[in-house]
């Protein structure tokens, strides 16, 4: 750990860890004999790279430095050379299409975004595996139907596109529309998790409308996502939205009959 905090001195000193490394593969990467190139890259890629790599989110913005980036650099053409059996003018971009390696400092930015993504999702969840005690019994499975009959509660829909990601849910009693509500999700969530928040917001919502003893009690919850029913349906599916899908299509307070198509 340097004394500014820039990381420099971390580049150098891995840099030369890993250098004093690759040179003794070259005693056994000759070019017609010893390690072939498909056993130098799983070397490469399953050694090399990661204690590279480690601890990148945290000296990410070091490689801003073209001077770092270049230190890095040469480690890797190290063994792309090696790998490639190329000759020693070949330059590093050119020996990264040879041998299929993404450039180091490539590979260290989507290093630190892939560790910030999965950082952000534990600490915003918005669908995860539900915890045992939650699960549904497996005899409380849940049935679908195609349909094409007109919605006699309600009408659900997800959807992303370049605007972001939301859901929408349309409540119908006896053919006339009563209720219409949209919710907003973060953009990094799926069309999918945005078909099922649909159903659970709308199975949330019709079991706070009140409505004539008249009125007939069946639900019919129309939603066009496939992946969405084929996952109510399927109860090795544990995630916590579908889960809480299907606890509110089963709930008996409400004395009614749920359909989903």
């Amino acid at each position: 750990m340097d004394s500014k905090l820039n990381f420099r001195y971390h580049i150098i000193h891995t840099s030369r860890k890993y250098t004093t490394l690759i040179h003794p593969l070259a005693k056994s990467a000759k070019l017609s004999s010893g390690l072939k190139h498909e056993a130098l890259n799983t070397i490469y890629k399953a050694a090399i790279l990661p204690l590279m790599l480690y601890g990148a989110p945290v000296w990410i913005d070091a490689m801003e430095k073209k001077c770092n980036t270049i230190i890095y650099s040469r480690v890797q053409w190290l063994m792309n050379n090696k790998i490639a059996k190329a000759y020693r003018t070949t330059s590093n971009e050119a020996l990264c299409i040879l041998t299929g390696t993404t450039p180091i400092e490539i590979k260290a930015e989507e290093t630190a975004k892939l560790y910030r993504i999965t950082r952000d999702r534990q600490n915003h969840q918005l669908d995860h595996e539900a915890e045992p005690k939650d699960w549904t019994h497996p005899a409380d499975s849940v049935s679908t139907s195609k349909t094409k009959r007109k919605t006699r509660f309600k009408y659900s829909y997800g959807s992303k596109n370049e605007h972001g990601v939301g859901s929408g849910i349309a409540i119908y009693i006896q053919n006339k529309l009563t209720h219409q509500m949209e919710h907003r999700l973060h953009d990094r969530c799926s069309n999918n998790q945005a078909e099922q928040v649909a159903i659970v917001k709308a199975l949330e919502a019709i079991r706070t409308i009140k409505i004539s003893n008249n009125t007939p009690r069946t639900i019919i919850i129309q939603n066009d996502s496939r992946i969405t029913l084929e996952s109510l349906k399927n109860m090795k599916n544990r995630h916590q939205l579908i889960e809480l899908g299907r606890l509110l299509h089963w709930k008996k307070k409400t004395g009614t009959q749920n359909t989903l198509g």
